[in-house]
């Protein structure tokens, strides 16, 4: 995906193809969205999209406990992000605020897998402003006064429930994992132009009904804490392997990001930024460490209740 903020770090930093020469913000890497999907690359279902997996064979590629999902797609959206410039702030709307198919609303959380000295987010507003304060710093464009400023290091991690205000920084390459949604509303853009030189849509009316005021200044979750994220729509866990380690269940899938090392499963081997679908298997699916330090996001979906 082109965008004003992206650069050319997912080519440099983790050897990935990028078309042309336009700045590259997003790789959609896991996902079931229309025109954009993911294809199996090898094995039994080889040239199948995500989401004829997700229809058509779901019980044995997902596993027993998600057969009861009513999700037309996929429920997760995974993506590589490289930000060599601010994104703009914005918000995305909570379930009680989202209109389906129009809106939609968005939870994800952010590992963060390569930060330059000096990278920054932002999270939350920052302690004593208000609603008001907020809508008056719209008026007088000092938004950047209102929000809390996270400095971050790689390996640490952010969760954003949908209805945080946030704006990634520059210098930043970032794993986000998400509901499987694409609606942002963009409140404040820091004056910038788009791609075409023209100023960029926002969406000011749409994010005031979605922004949660009452979010102040929310932590960072530090590089050493394994549980990066917990939610009723993902649980994303960062594993270090030793030695080979047995991904497979019988009645659940995961989905394997490798974010240091690298890591081999049967005949695939992937390096940081690298994705795997680990099936729901009662027969053992080993991930092997390529590499002395090798780590990974393991990202699983929560059974419908």
């Amino acid at each position: 995906m082109e965008r004003v903020w992206g650069g050319r770090s997912l080519e440099s930093l983790l050897g990935k193809s990028l078309p042309g020469s336009l700045p590259i913000g997003e790789l959609w890497e896991v996902s079931d969205r229309e025109g954009a999907q993911s294809i199996v690359r090898e094995g039994p279902f080889r040239g199948k999209t995500l989401h004829e997996l997700w229809t058509g064979h779901r019980k044995e590629v997902f596993g027993n406990l998600h057969l009861s999902n009513p999700s037309r797609r996929f429920p997760l959206l995974i993506k590589l992000l490289d930000a060599r410039a601010r994104l703009s702030v914005q918000v995305h709307p909570p379930e009680h605020r989202a209109a389906p198919p129009l809106t939609e609303a968005k939870t994800e959380c952010w590992y963060f897998l390569d930060a330059e000295e000096g990278a920054e987010v932002f999270a939350g507003l920052k302690r004593g402003v208000t609603e008001a304060d907020f809508r008056r710093s719209l008026d007088e464009g000092t938004v950047e006064e209102t929000l809390h400023r996270l400095p971050v290091r790689q390996g640490e991690s952010l969760y954003l429930p949908s209805g945080r205000l946030h704006a990634i920084g520059a210098g930043l390459v970032i794993v986000e994992v998400q509901q499987n949604s694409d609606t942002t509303f963009r409140v404040f853009d820091w004056n910038r132009a788009g791609l075409d030189g023209k100023p960029r849509e926002l969406h000011v009316e749409e994010s005031l009904e979605s922004i949660d005021f009452a979010d102040i200044e929310p932590p960072l979750t530090p590089a050493t804490q394994t549980l990066i994220a917990d939610c009723p729509h993902f649980r994303v866990e960062k594993i270090t392997l030793i030695h080979r380690w047995n991904a497979a269940r019988e009645d659940d899938f995961r989905v394997v990001a490798c974010v240091g090392g690298g890591i081999r499963c049967g005949n695939a081997s992937v390096g940081p930024g690298g994705f795997l679908l680990i099936p729901a298997s009662k027969h053992p699916l080993f991930l092997e460490p390529l590499l002395p330090g090798t780590s990974a996001l393991v990202t699983t979906l929560p059974p419908v209740p």
